[in-house]
């Protein structure tokens, strides 16, 4: 059974973390996987998104929402050939982190993203998870990984609206067939625990 799993939330909720538990514990169970990550940094689109993160350019929302959404238009045969062969592809954020911050939060517009992801017609998950963390969790672990934080990181009233724009992206049902949210705030092994049984509960049925 093929399965589009989004994980989601704010800088630092543990997206990355969670993906490739998730990961490890399909495989152990069976299930064939394909991981997806956005930014892709070892691409030359995420290599620009990295050095505007970093503050080498500036660019105008519209702009940075092209750069994030062409960094998921180039994976787009990828993504839907790998669920013809009933594979499980787990997204370490997607389309939605890129609403979350330049559509609804900088002011780009929910309408135009819309928009963008239909005329580029690009596959819609069959559940996204987001990890709920609050602003302060996210500083404090992003600290803890790294001394010198991103634009995005760093500023803590832009986490805060983003948050907001997910709460009405979840609310709204956006760019998903299903939103589930599960409390980022517990350990790991808690988290993991949590997302692995919503994503098992899907793929059994």
């Amino acid at each position: 059974m093929s399965l589009f799993v989004v994980i989601e939330g704010i800088d630092g909720a543990g997206g990355e973390t969670q993906s490739k538990l998730l990961i490890e514990f399909l495989q152990k169970n069976g299930w064939q996987t394909q991981f997806i990550k956005y930014p892709d940094y070892d691409g030359p689109i995420g290599l620009l998104i990295h050095d505007f993160l970093h503050k080498k350019y500036d660019f105008p929302p519209d702009v940075q929402f092209l750069l994030y959404a062409t960094d998921m238009v180039k994976d787009r045969e990828k993504i839907l050939n790998v669920l013809k062969e009933d594979k499980v592809v787990i997204g370490d954020r997607y389309f939605h982190s890129t609403l979350a911050y330049e559509s609804l939060t900088k002011g780009f517009g929910l309408e135009k993203g819309l928009k963008f992801a239909e005329v580029f017609d690009m596959p819609v998950p069959d559940l996204v998870i987001f990890l709920e963390v609050s602003p302060e969790t996210s500083m404090k672990r992003k600290f803890g990984e790294k001394k010198n934080l991103d634009r995005h990181e760093e500023d803590k009233k832009l986490l805060e609206k983003v948050k907001e724009s997910y709460h009405d992206l979840i609310k709204n049902k956006v760019f998903a067939k299903e939103w589930v949210v599960v409390d980022g705030e517990k350990s790991i092994e808690e988290v993991a625990e949590g997302v692995q049984e919503i994503v098992i509960s899907k793929l059994k049925k």
